[in-house]
């Protein structure tokens, strides 16, 4: 006879039901969170918000991979100045950082985001008239550094984008 209190043995213990993989947990689930965040308040993301971002990841990519490249020759090559050369190659990647946040943000319609996008867009011009004033791969690496951070601008500044963001136009209270 066996009691109701006794402890079942090893391996036997009851389980739960495993949940399938598409099933969802209710409304605050990581599955209904990114759908919320990709539809948002006023319907799907715009392809023009989704283009900005885009752009601003392939900015923030090619700044970190500026940076790394920078690191690997002050390791492997022979740098005038090695302090220099790390300091650069650190402050490349640190600055890689801005453009790659902006560009989560705005894929993900966050008003905060549009801000840093912009600064980065602004502060491309001035990068892209130096490269442009050097010689060999810099020149067309000028002229297509200003003419994405064009394109950026005007993504950004558009109005389907600014309302996605849920940022409101001047005025309108």
């Amino acid at each position: 006879m066996v009691s109701s209190k006794q402890k079942p043995r090893k391996g036997t213990a009851q389980r739960r039901p495993r949940r399938d993989a598409g099933e969802t947990r209710g409304p605050g689930t990581a599955a209904s969170a990114a759908a919320q965040r990709s539809e948002g308040p006023e319907g799907p993301r715009p392809a023009r918000l989704t283009a900005a971002a885009a752009l601003v990841a392939v900015e923030g990519t090619a700044l970190a991979a500026a940076g790394l490249t920078m690191l690997i020759e002050t390791m492997v090559g022979d740098p005038d100045s090695p302090r220099q050369a790390l300091t650069g190659g650190l402050t490349m990647l640190v600055l890689a950082a801005l453009p790659l946040i902006a560009a989560r943000g705005l894929y993900f319609r966050r008003s905060w985001s549009r801000g840093p996008a912009l600064i980065t867009q602004l502060l491309a011009f001035p990068v892209a008239w130096t490269l442009t004033g050097g010689d060999g791969l810099l020149v067309p690496s000028g002229y297509a550094l200003a003419v994405v951070a064009l394109i950026t601008l005007v993504l950004l500044v558009n109005p389907t984008a600014t309302r996605a963001l849920g940022i409101r136009p001047p005025g309108d209270a």
